[in-house]
C-alpha cells in the first residue's frame, strides 16, 4: 500500500472518478496501487456527516458504506494507541479537526502518501501528499 484517501477523496472516488484530477484517477486506478488506505475515522466521519444532514446518498448510507470499502479497492487502517498519539503530536501548526488530524496522522504513521484537495493539508509539510 503505497497511498491513502481523505474522505472526501474517498466519496469522490466512489460515486464520480472523473471528477477527480488525471494523475488521481492513474494513480487509483493502476494495479499496484491497489488496495488503497482509508483511514478507520473517514467511515466514521461519512456516518455523523449523513447523520446531521450534511452528505445524501441514494442508498442507505451503512449500505454505501460497506459497498465503499470493499477489501479489492480499500484497507481500512485501524486507529491505534500510535496513530492517536501521533494526532496530538502533529509537527508545526496545523488546523483543529480531529478527523483531519487522524488522517494525516495515519498518513504519517504508515509512510503513505495522502491524496487530497484539501488546501489545509495540501499546505501542510508535515506529509506527502498528491492532487494534481
Amino acid at each position: 500500500m503505497k497511498y491513502i484517501l481523505d474522505t472526501n477523496i474517498w466519496l469522490l472516488a466512489m460515486d464520480s472518478m472523473e471528477a477527480l484530477p488525471p494523475q488521481v484517477s492513474k494513480v487509483l486506478s493502476t494495479a499496484a496501487n491497489v488496495p488503497v488506505g482509508l483511514s478507520a475515522i473517514s467511515p466514521w466521519e461519512v456516518f455523523k456527516k449523513e447523520s446531521i444532514g450534511k452528505l445524501h446518498f441514494t442508498r442507505p448510507v451503512r449500505q454505501w458504506v460497506n459497498i465503499a470499502t470493499r477489501p479489492e479497492f480499500i484497507e481500512l487502517i485501524p486507529l491505534t494507541p500510535e496513530i492517536s498519539y501521533e494526532s496530538c503530536q502533529l509537527p508545526g501548526p496545523f488546523h483543529r479537526d480531529p478527523a483531519n488530524q487522524i488522517v494525516v496522522a495515519t498518513a504519517r504513521v504508515h509512510g503513505l502518501t495522502l491524496i487530497t484537495k484539501d488546501k489545509s493539508v495540501l499546505d501542510y509539510l508535515h506529509v506527502q501528499t498528491l492532487w494534481e
